[in-house]
This record gives structure tokens, sequence and C-alpha cells, in this order.
């Protein structure tokens, strides 16, 4: 039963797979335990079943494509035609596991209980889930991923999977040899991907960079207030210390905006800050919603990402739609595609503080938004996407046929 493969839901879905895990501490639980436990929330959802139930329509226009990565890529799909109803599915250490939350009447999340710690994530309750409901058409795993059982139980799905991050699988070879098409944020990274699984399907796509939002980000016309800002976690990887470096060494004094959405840096950034005398304001952690996000981009000239070993962030493309060149550190891992004389410039470390002074010396030469409205939009995106996965669902009804499955 274990490596049997569930049908697929009746309704086509799209569903997310995020590597958020909630709730401490661990259940402790036993394999019998959490058998029980898994038939017991079953009988719960029986009232709660997997997407759209009978002929209820889909109103795609009236769908709006909003949110971080996580719910832009499924909404767009939904949008696009590739899925009727789509989920974002988390795990969760605790004995109870918060109920499914609907967001709209297209976009749900649900919490699975984790058979264990570690990466990838197993999850007895998931794969009953998706033997009782059924299998997404399209399943999407980011980051650390999930174990070789969930993705039997989806081997009739189109399995998506995008690392997220700067290694290009963050998955072991008995997991990544079950993905269909990995998007990547760099061409490197296909490379590597190849080099594991000789003839995998690649596409370069980073989804946070690639499905942007120009709804919520956008300019709007706000009073100039800093030089430059720089959205990103409070977190070592982000180099927080070129952007200091760089105010420090700058041929002008300029004024700088930090935005932390998390991390465990930020009191560290904002005492060094302060007894370096350099003129920053912070804002968070805890982050705050999309929309604030824009308003504080807008209150800046130029964006910057400091990072080298990084994605491609969702930012690039975000400052951009809010009217914002990007300067971005030339080094930076994935992502340095979106830079472009229209968007911005790239700069290495030890010259970032002139590099920042003369994008601000020529702010007039810049036209990012427009970059992004004519290439990296969602709906550019999702038909690029969507042709692939059409051809990798038909490839895959051809074998299954071919083996009379």
């Amino acid at each position: 039963m274990e490596d049997e493969a569930a049908p697929l839901t009746r309704r086509p879905s799209i569903t997310v797979i995020g590597d958020l895990v909630e709730g401490w501490p661990p259940h402790g639980l036993g394999p019998d335990d959490l058998d029980r436990l898994s038939r017991d929330a079953l009988l719960r959802r029986t009232e709660d079943q997997f997407g759209l139930q009978g002929d209820e329509a889909v109103d795609r226009d009236g769908l709006a494509v909003v949110g971080g990565y996580l719910e832009r890529l499924p909404l767009a799909c939904v949008k696009a035609g590739l899925a009727d109803h789509a989920e974002i599915w988390h795990h969760a250490r605790s004995l109870d596991v918060p109920p499914l939350r609907r967001e709209s009447a297209y976009l749900a999340r649900r919490v699975f209980r984790l058979d264990g710690e570690g990466a990838p994530f197993s999850s007895s309750d998931m794969i009953d889930f998706i033997r009782e409901e059924g299998a997404p058409h399209i399943l999407v795993v980011l980051g650390l991923g999930v174990d070789e059982r969930i993705l039997r139980a989806c081997a009739r799905s189109v399995i998506v999977y995008n690392s997220i991050d700067a290694p290009s699988l963050r998955v072991p070879p008995e997991v990544s040899r079950h993905f269909d098409l990995v998007l990547t944020g760099a061409e490197w990274q296909s490379d590597e991907v190849r080099a594991r699984h000789p003839g995998m399907r690649c596409a370069v796509m980073p989804i946070g960079p690639e499905f942007a939002d120009p709804e919520t980000f956008r300019p709007l016309g706000a009073e100039k207030r800093h030089d430059v800002v720089y959205v990103a976690a409070a977190q070592g990887y982000k180099r927080h210390d070129i952007l200091f470096e760089a105010l420090a060494a700058a041929p002008r004094p300029l004024r700088a905006l930090c935005v932390f959405g998390y991390g465990e840096m930020g009191e560290a950034l904002r005492e060094e800050a302060q007894a370096r005398s350099l003129d920053i304001e912070f804002v968070g952690p805890p982050g705050v919603p999309f929309a604030q996000v824009n308003a504080l981009m807008n209150a800046a000239r130029v964006g910057v990402v400091c990072g080298v070993d990084d994605g491609a962030p969702a930012i690039l493309t975000e400052y951009m739609l809010a009217g914002l060149p990007v300067l971005s550190n030339e080094k930076l891992a994935c992502g340095l595609q979106f830079i472009t004389p229209e968007t911005g410039r790239t700069a290495p470390a030890e010259g970032f503080g002139a590099a920042l002074s003369a994008m601000l010396d020529d702010l007039g030469s810049f036209r990012p938004r427009e970059a992004v409205l004519a290439r990296w939009t969602w709906p550019h995106t999702v038909e690029r996407f969507g042709e692939i996965v059409r051809q990798v669902a038909a490839a895959k009804v051809m074998l299954q046929r071919g083996n009379g499955s």
C-alpha cells in the first residue's frame, strides 16, 4: 500500500508544500499512535474535502494573484486555468494541528502532523489524506522537501521542485529522482540538477521574482525620505555588513532603511549601526504586511540586494515594480538575470558605496517597473509554466498507458 499512487482529485488542483514547521514541542508519538491519530484526522475531514465540490464554478475574472511567492504561483495557475483550486501545505511538530484555513474561495492552507524531526519531512497524516482525497494534479515542493513516500503517493501528479535558495537541490537523490520538473534560479543550477539526474527537465524560473505582482508592488508617489532600502531577513547570509560598509564609505552621507521580516540579528544590527553612527532606520522583525512593505520601499530611491549565497529573492522584482532600480552584489548566486541596464546595476562588495552614489546621480536612466511589466509579472511566467506542465502531464499519461496503469 505504501507505494501505491493515489488517484488525482476530481477537479484540477495545485498544491504547494512549503518547509514551514509549526508548533513546539515535538509530539514524541510512536508509529501506532500516529496511525490512530491519522485515522481520527480523516474522520474529522469528512466535511473538509480537498478543492471545489460539485459543479461550483470558478470565477477566474474575480481572482486576484496577490501575496507572497507561496500564494502567487498557485493563484496564477488557477487564474490561468491550470487548476480550479489551490492549497498550501505545511507541517506541525505538535500533537494538535491547526484546522484548515480558507483564505479565499480558491486558496486554502492545511497543516499536517510530522512523524518526527528532520528533513525531508515525513508525515503519515499527509499520506493518508492524499490517499483518501486524491493527489493534486500539480504538486509543487519547495525547499527542504518531503520524503519519498509522499511523492510516491503523488506519482500521477506533475511534481515540480524549487529549492528557493542557492543550493540547486536541497533534498537527497532518492527524493529528487521523483521530480518531473525543477525550477531553478540560474543556469548553473540547472546544470547541477542534470549532473545528478541526466535528462531531467529544468527551467530557469525562480518563483519569487518571476511570479511578480504589479498590483501590490507599485509606485505611490510618496516622499523619498531614504536614499536606499534593504528588505531582507535579519540573518547573516543577507550580508547587511556590505550595506553598512557602503554607507560608511560612500562619497557623501546616505540615509538607509532596513526592513526585516524575520531573523535573529535584528538587535545586533541596530546596535552596530548606532555604534558606527550610520543613518539607518529599522523596521521589524516581526514583518509587516505586503502593502506596508510597498509603502516603505516607496520612501526610498534605490533598493539593494547584498547577499552572495542567496537564491533569486522575490524582492528583486518587487523593488522594481515599486519603481526602484536595484543595486545587486555582483556575486549574487541566483537572480542576476533581472539586473539589466533598465533595472539596475551590479557591483563588488567593496564598491557598493561608490555604485550607490552613482546610481542616485543617474536615476532618470532607469525604467525598472516597465521592464518587469514587459517580462516577469505572473501572466508572462504562468504562460511559460503552463506550457511545460501540459507537456509533462501528457508525457506521464502516455507512460502510464504504456505501463498499463
